[in-house]
C-alpha cells in the first residue's frame, strides 16, 4: 500500500503527465489559438483543470464511495463525447464562429476599440484606450487589484465557461479510468479521493504550462506576422477536426460504440 507522502507525490505527477494526453493538448490549443496574451492562456489551462479536477472527483467519488458501475458503452460514450467536442471546436474555429463569439462577448478582447481598466481608489472603471495618453495618465491601474479586474474583464464569461466545459468533457472521459487504477491501488476512499485531489491539481499545473507553451507562436505572431498567425489558427482547427474524426472512426467503429459489441479497456 501507498503511504501519504508518495500519494502526493504521485498524483501530482500523474496529474501533470495526464494533462499532455493528445486529445487534451488538442482541445486547449485550439482554444488558444486566438488567445493574445500569454496570462489569459495561463487563465484558461487553469480552468481547463479545475472542470476536468470536478468531474474526476464527482464521477471519481461515485465508483469509490458508491461503488458505481460504468458499461463499456457508457465508458465508450463518454469518450465519444470527447470526439464530437473537437470536432466542434475546430469547425468553430475554421469557420471563424469563434472570432464572431469574441468580439459579441467581449469586444474589449478583440473589437477594434481597446479598453483600458483605471482604479480611483476602491473604485475601479473603464474606458476606451486612448493611444495619444489622454487625460488617463494615473498608475492606479498598475496595483494588484487593478491588474487582476482587468484580467478577467477582459476575460468575460463566455471565455470562462469555455475552458470550464471543456475541461469538464475531458474529466468525464477519463474520470472511470483514473478511478479504478487508484482503487487498484488505495483501497482506502479516504486517500483514494485525496489522490484524485492531488491528481487534479497536477492536471491543473500541467495544463497551465502546456496553454503557456501552446500560445507563444500565436501570440508571437499575433502583430508582427498576421498572415503566419491566421495558417496556425486555420492548422489548430484542421488538427482539431482531423483528430476529433479519428477519435470518431476508433471509439465508434474499432472500440464497438455502434455495434452490439462494445469493448471498453479503462486506461
Amino acid at each position: 500500500m501507498l503511504d501519504p507522502l508518495s500519494i502526493v507525490v504521485l498524483g501530482f505527477l500523474l496529474g501533470m503527465r495526464h494533462a499532455t494526453d493528445p486529445d487534451h493538448v488538442v482541445a486547449v490549443t485550439t482554444i488558444v489559438s486566438r488567445e493574445r496574451s500569454i496570462r489569459a492562456a495561463a487563465l484558461i489551462g487553469a480552468l481547463w483543470g479545475v472542470g476536468h479536477t470536478l468531474t474526476i472527483l464527482v464521477v471519481g467519488g461515485a465508483i469509490m464511495l458508491f461503488g458505481a458501475v460504468i458499461t463499456p458503452r457508457v465508458g465508450l460514450t463518454m469518450e465519444f463525447s470527447v470526439a464530437v467536442m473537437l470536432i466542434l471546436l475546430g469547425i468553430l474555429n475554421l469557420s471563424g464562429v469563434l472570432g464572431w463569439i469574441d468580439g459579441r462577448l467581449a469586444p474589449g478582447r478583440t473589437g477594434t476599440v481597446p479598453f483600458d481598466t483605471h482604479a480611483h481608489g476602491d473604485y475601479v472603471h473603464q474606458h476606451a484606450h486612448d493611444e495619444d495618453g489622454g487625460a488617463h495618465g494615473h498608475t492606479e491601474e498598475d496595483t494588484p487589484l487593478g491588474r487582476l479586474d482587468r484580467t478577467f474583464r477582459r476575460f468575460g464569461l463566455y471565455h470562462t465557461v469555455r475552458p470550464l466545459v471543456v475541461g469538464t468533457v475531458h474529466g468525464l472521459a477519463g474520470s472511470a479510468a483514473i478511478a479504478l487504477l487508484v482503487l487498484a491501488t488505495i483501497p482506502r476512499s479516504t486517500w483514494a479521493l485525496a489522490y484524485l485531489l492531488v491528481f487534479g491539481v497536477g492536471t491543473i499545473a500541467g495544463m497551465m504550462l502546456i496553454t503557456v507553451a501552446g500560445s507563444l507562436p500565436f501570440t508571437y505572431t499575433a502583430r508582427r506576422f498576421r498572415l503566419v498567425n491566421h495558417c496556425l489558427g486555420l492548422a489548430s482547427g484542421l488538427v482539431s477536426v482531423g483528430f476529433g474524426v479519428f477519435l470518431v472512426y476508433r471509439i465508434g467503429l474499432v472500440d464497438g460504440l455502434f455495434t452490439s459489441a462494445p469493448r471498453w479497456t479503462p486506461g
